[in-house]
């Protein structure tokens, strides 16, 4: 799906606008999030709510709280206005956790803080699956199988601050600035983790069962 984000230089007119009761410019500048927000949400939301929780809802309920809240992002803008929106769709995430398995649905060591609190880090099984994407095919299922659960492993191994810019990068697209952000850190810092990530995981899919050169990232 097409990115539909705003140009950084549109945002804080659409958001000047919604706050003012646009309703136009309240549609718009949801709607171009969505796409992005989707793969998020469908990174983080455990796996065990397949089929009962729709990351649509998830999502709607985030931009509910981003309509009650929206003047309080204007007053204080202290982080890009996606990354702000993301934040209040990921608590809902964790709410989702909470709310049909009793815990935040990882191990508390997994989350990572974003923005101004934490909330679940991307699940490696939901990773492993994307970048073994190209094994489709019936004959190659247990050779899948079997390449999943090693990465599924190497991955754990990763620090989750590593994982999770390696996420946000590739999988969330953002910007090196963006991901800095949303991780609280200096955008310096944030490409010496994501270059040292990067050159992690491709260790480990080096050295996966059948590994080729087309695979990465």
């Amino acid at each position: 799906m097409r990115d539909m984000s705003p140009p950084p230089g549109q945002v804080p007119d659409l958001v000047a606008r919604a706050t003012s009761g646009d309703r136009i410019a309240i549609a718009e500048l949801l709607e171009r999030y969505r796409s992005r927000l989707r793969r998020m949400v469908e990174l983080r939301l455990d796996a065990r709510l397949r089929g009962r929780v729709d990351a649509s809802d998830v999502i709607q309920e985030g931009y509910l709280d981003a309509m009650r809240r929206l003047e309080e992002f204007v007053r204080e803008p202290t982080v890009p206005f996606y990354i702000w929106l993301r934040f209040l769709v990921g608590q809902r995430v964790q709410e989702q956790h909470r709310r049909h398995l009793g815990t935040t649905g990882r191990d508390v060591g997994r989350e990572v803080s974003i923005y101004r609190s934490a909330m679940p880090g991307a699940s490696t099984g939901a990773i492993a699956a994307r970048l073994l994407g190209n094994l489709t095919s019936p004959s190659q299922a247990a050779v899948r199988a079997e390449r999943k659960l090693r990465l599924q492993e190497a991955l754990n191994r990763m620090e989750p601050l590593d994982r999770e810019v390696l996420v946000l990068r590739h999988y969330e697209q953002m910007s090196n600035g963006d991901a800095a952000a949303a991780l609280g850190l200096d955008k310096s810092a944030a490409s010496k983790r994501y270059t040292r990530a990067l050159t992690k995981l491709k260790e480990i899919l080096a050295d996966l069962p059948g590994a080729n050169a087309e695979e990465g990232p």
